[in-house]
This record gives C-alpha cells, sequence and structure tokens, in this order.
C-alpha cells in the first residue's frame, strides 16, 4: 500500500479488546486511537479524520451501528469495520447496510485482523485516488472552458466582426461569385461561434439550458447537415458516408444545432478511427416510440475492457489508432447533449472489426 499513514480509530468497551487490537496494529504505518464510549468515539472522529474505524457492534449507549451512521453521515469515505462477540449472519447483514466493509467475530485471530484491516486500507486508498481523479478532471474541465473561451472564442468573435465590416464596405464591389464566398465564410464562422457557445454550456454541465431552445426537429435534416460538415474529411481520407433511412419523416422535440454536434462527433470518431477507402454508414430504425441513429464502421475496434470509459470526460483509450489524438471531449459532449434530449446513447465494438455507436431518442408522435 505504499508509504502512506494511515489513521485508525478503534472504539470498544472493553479495554482489553482495545489493547489487543492497537498490539496486533503495532510496527505499521498507522497512527492509532482508541475510546471506550460510542459517543465520544463519532465526536472523535469529527477531530481525528479516520481512514479506517473498527467499532465494537454491542456496546453501552450508542451501539456499534450507530457510531456507523453517524460517522458516515458526515464523511461516506470513512472505512469501518464490525466487531461482534455475538456473530449471525443477520448482524453481519445490518453492518454492510450500515456501511461497513467487514465484519470480525471476537475473539480476534491476529493473522485474520491485520488481514481485513490491510484489506479496508487498500479500499480506503482506492476510494481516496477516484476522489482525486474526479477532482483533477473537473479542473481539466474547467481549464479547458479557459482555454475555448479565452484562446478560440475571442479571437473568432473578432474575425466575425471584421467579416461583416468588410461585406458591408465590399458590398458593391463584390460580384457574385465573391459575394457567395463571404457569405458561406460568415456562416461558418457563426456556426462555429454556436459551437463555441454549446461546448461551453455542457463543459460546464449546464446542459438544462439547451431545453429552452427546443422545438420540434426533423430527423432527416440533423443527419444531412452532419454529413455535410464531415464531408471533407471523409473524402480526404477516401471514405465514404452512406446514410440508410435517413430520409424517415420522423421528428423529436429538441435542439438541432446540438444534435447536429453530437452526430458529427460520432461521425468525425468514426472517420478518425476507419481505414482509408472504407465506408461509414449512418442506419436510422424505429423502436415503438423511439427513433435510433446508429453510426458504424469497420475501423480499429474498442477493447472489451476500455468500452464502459469511451464516454468519460478527456478518455483516450490506449489502444487507438496511432498517430490519432484528440482531447477526449467529442464523446463526452456528444452523450451530454443526447441526455440533455432524455435519450440514451451505447456503444458495441470489436478490436480490428469496427465500432457501433447508437443515440436513441423519443420520437414525436406523428400526425
Amino acid at each position: 500500500m505504499g508509504n502512506e499513514r494511515y489513521k485508525i480509530l478503534l472504539i470498544d468497551d472493553e479495554e482489553v479488546v482495545l489493547d489487543s487490537c492497537a498490539r496486533m496494529l503495532r510496527g505499521g504505518n498507522h497512527e492509532v486511537v482508541s475510546i471506550m464510549d460510542g459517543a465520544q468515539g463519532v465526536e472523535l472522529a469529527h477531530q481525528f479524520h479516520p481512514d479506517l474505524v473498527i467499532v465494537d457492534l454491542k456496546m453501552p449507549g450508542i451501539s456499534g451501528l450507530e457510531v456507523l451512521e453517524r460517522i458516515h453521515a458526515f464523511d461516506p469515505t470513512i472505512v469501518s469495520i464490525m466487531l461482534t462477540g455475538f456473530a449471525t449472519v443477520g448482524s453481519a447483514v445490518d453492518a454492510m447496510k450500515r456501511g461497513a466493509c467487514d465484519f470480525l467475530p471476537k475473539p480476534i485471530a491476529p493473522d485474520e485482523f491485520r488481514m481485513v484491516v490491510s484489506r479496508a486500507l487498500e479500499r480506503r486508498r482506492l476510494i481516496l485516488e477516484t476522489q482525486a481523479l474526479r477532482r483533477e478532471k473537473e479542473m481539466l474541465r474547467e481549464q479547458f472552458a479557459a482555454i475555448v473561451s479565452h484562446e478560440l472564442k475571442s479571437p473568432l468573435g473578432a474575425i466575425q466582426q471584421n467579416l461583416f465590416v468588410l461585406a458591408e464596405e465590399l458590398s458593391d464591389k463584390l460580384d457574385e461569385s465573391q459575394r457567395q464566398r463571404l457569405e458561406r465564410m460568415k456562416v461558418r464562422v457563426t456556426d462555429l461561434m454556436k459551437m463555441i457557445q454549446t461546448w461551453l454550456r455542457l463543459i460546464s454541465a449546464d446542459i438544462g439550458k439547451i431545453r429552452d431552445n427546443f422545438h420540434p426537429v426533423a430527423i432527416k435534416e440533423v443527419i444531412a447537415k452532419a454529413i455535410e460538415s464531415v464531408q471533407n474529411e471523409a473524402t480526404r481520407k477516401n471514405i465514404e458516408v452512406l446514410a440508410e433511412g435517413a430520409d424517415t419523416p420522423r421528428r423529436v422535440n429538441g435542439d438541432e444545432g446540438t444534435l447536429v454536434q453530437a452526430l458529427v462527433n460520432l461521425l468525425n470518431n468514426a472517420i478518425k478511427y476507419s481505414r482509408s477507402a472504407s465506408e461509414i454508414q449512418v442506419r436510422v430504425t424505429e423502436d415503438g416510440d423511439k427513433v435510433a441513429l446508429a453510426v458504424a464502421d469497420s475501423g480499429v475496434g474498442i477493447a472489451a475492457d476500455e468500452l464502459p470509459h469511451v464516454f468519460e470526460d478527456f478518455y483516450r483509450a490506449p489502444s487507438s489508432a496511432k498517430g490519432e489524438q484528440g482531447a477526449g471531449l467529442g464523446l463526452p459532449l456528444s452523450r451530454r447533449i443526447v441526455e440533455a434530449h432524455d435519450g440514451t446513447i451505447s456503444v458495441s465494438s470489436e478490436p480490428g472489426k469496427g465500432s457501433t455507436f447508437t443515440i436513441r431518442l423519443p420520437a414525436l408522435k406523428t400526425s
């Protein structure tokens, strides 16, 4: 377990038990304190902040179960072991329900005690590591939001403003072809600004705001715009994007821009990890009151142990195609968008044979 120094709190009304437990823990990298009263033990836990609490089930005053309840109420990450001289299946179950990670009958065998304590402290270490990873991901999210806001949004806003001014100044000097190109530039920059605003909302987890723009959206329009957005990159890799069932009349209640972005993220992912001169299929099917959009490729695929993590923020699979890098935000953004639309997103994959990402959305009733 490394060189971590753990704090252990012993609570038992029998002094001989406290002494023997302390002796069995001697020599380990632990700071051990003990107390003979449950209520006082709870107060001490607030001050001592233990990693592990070892408590007797039956004590005068409050019981060991109540001690666990009170301690876990202020810090649910503290791990605990229940001791008892009256071990039953029922008492063990009750202890586990109250948050105990293990249960030991008295008298306590030294080897078993040390093994159970070691196991409990390993669990505590994993809990603390998980917390640290969550905090790190939140910091990355905040840093990414700051980069998007200041390093992308500000200069892009300046470009947008200058384009509008330039269009006005040159309005009587441009021929029709030049005017159309300038107009396309304005549209693209406006779309990028909207995309950045969407990223900022989604990264900050304020996904509820996109519901303010919900209205009936045609699925075929979402698919057409998404395919158009990725067409240049697909052409560059000689990949053909095919659509099946995309002429569906079904509509969903949602925000067209973010739904297009969710599908674009899936298509970009498929293009990124597909081989040159291959095909990507966008398939639309109906399942009762839901409509499903599946993006299927025949690329490198995803290993089974990586599948549960692909929708996590900043996750990049170790088995990704060499040379292909990303921020690890495309799929998490798609997940947030889909969930904001009361839908689900899933993936199935087989290494070397490709992946299929499927979005399922509640469909509006047809009249």
